[in-house]
């Protein structure tokens, strides 16, 4: 069984390099950050359990790419070079120092212009919950490469994402974390927070900073980040969803918190506890909401999955330990062809295809955030 799912998250990624120009044909600049994260991910974990070279050649190649077109003003766009403001060689060398831009096929909206909801989604900028997703891939490159400085990258990002979206809120020092952001990180495009953002920044930020500093009694530049996550995180009475997606990662952030608590590396004054009630009474309501008896045609296979990974996360939590069996369901539904030549699939083929390839081969997502031992490829 572990060779088919490695057989098949293999076709999966295949096909997806070939679509985006990670291989010789395809379009290289065909670049999504959140899907290119998890397709980072996916070949870590490809090459974690085969040993095949070629697996990691493909995540530093899209590492790379991403870089070099997200990384940068969009070829549309009046401005060139890189975001962060650097010079040519600096900006190579720092490709991570102004944010990534999302890869939205739509500019951002210019200032001034007034907020389209129907068009926003389709529309540039900068998103917080993509940065952390970055700052995961390049963390794990380390954690699984032993190269330093991938790791420094994201603490580049880190601090982008720090300065450029948490702000103050309120009169008494509170602060938040706008939603989407311009390009140039100079001015919020979306204001509300993402309802994971601080939990995402929590963990993200403290697992970069625990890796960044392993064995030396050094302050880090993300110091200040993780503590206003903390803060931040403190203050939000409830965790709850019935998005599969959400909900998944949820239990994944849960999971690596607790890690990072574990290791102390953050501090969570009773934050785990309510999150766990939390991540429970959200798998309560989708299990009641039974999407998984919906027709295949309304559902959308990357939220679930997002789902599926999450319980493979935190499943030996205890009340979460019931549920697993939706991990196989969610992923033996999406591994058949037959959910595969559905137009909803091909709507989003490149996202459902590296998140398939993640759940089947989930060795780099679920890796503990707080170990900084180097993973060997090979085992299987």
């Amino acid at each position: 069984m572990r060779d088919d799912r490695i057989h098949d998250a293999g076709r999966l990624m295949d096909a997806f390099a070939v679509r985006t120009g990670i291989g010789s044909a395809g379009d290289p600049a065909r670049r999504y950050l959140w899907t290119d994260a998890y397709a980072v991910m996916a070949w870590l974990g490809l090459w974690r359990a085969t040993g095949d070279e070629l697996h990691l050649d493909r995540a530093l190649r899209t590492v790379d790419l991403v870089h070099h077109h997200l990384g940068r003003h969009r070829p549309d766009d009046a401005r060139d070079g890189w975001i962060s403001g650097l010079g040519e060689s600096a900006g190579r060398a720092r490709p991570t120092a102004g944010g990534l831009r999302i890869g939205k096929l739509l500019p951002e909206r210019a200032a001034g212009q007034p907020l389209e909801e129907h068009l926003e989604w389709r529309r540039d900028g900068q998103y917080f919950h993509y940065l952390t997703r970055w700052m995961h891939a390049l963390h794990r490159l380390t954690v699984f490469t032993g190269d330093a400085r991938w790791v420094r990258m994201a603490v580049d990002l880190g601090c982008a994402a720090h300065t450029g979206f948490v702000h103050e809120h309120g009169p008494r020092g509170s602060k938040r974390i706008h939603w989407k952001m311009s390009i140039d990180l100079s001015r919020p495009l979306v204001d509300p927070m993402g309802h994971l953002d601080p939990l995402d920044g929590l963990v993200s930020f403290g697992a970069v900073r625990a890796l960044d500093r392993h064995g030396a009694s050094t302050l880090s530049g993300l110091d200040v980040a993780v503590a206003d996550m903390q803060r931040i995180c403190m203050e939000i009475p409830d965790w709850a969803t019935a998005d599969p997606l959400g909900l998944g990662g949820l239990l994944m952030e849960t999971a690596q918190l607790r890690e990072l608590s574990v290791a102390g590396e953050v501090t969570t004054d009773g934050l785990l506890p309510r999150l766990h009630r939390d991540a429970l009474r959200g798998l309560a309501a989708f299990a009641g909401s039974r999407r998984l008896f919906e027709p295949l045609e309304d559902r959308l296979a990357f939220r679930e999955l997002g789902l599926a990974l999450g319980l493979r996360a935190l499943g030996d939590a205890p009340a979460v330990e019931r549920y697993l069996p939706v991990v196989e369901r969610i992923e033996e539904t999406w591994r058949d062809p037959a959910a595969k030549a559905l137009t909803g699939w091909a709507t989003h083929l490149d996202i459902n295809a590296v998140m398939l390839a993640c759940a089947l081969v989930p060795d780099a997502v679920l890796t503990p955030v707080a170990d900084v031992a180097h993973s060997k490829p090979g085992g299987a």
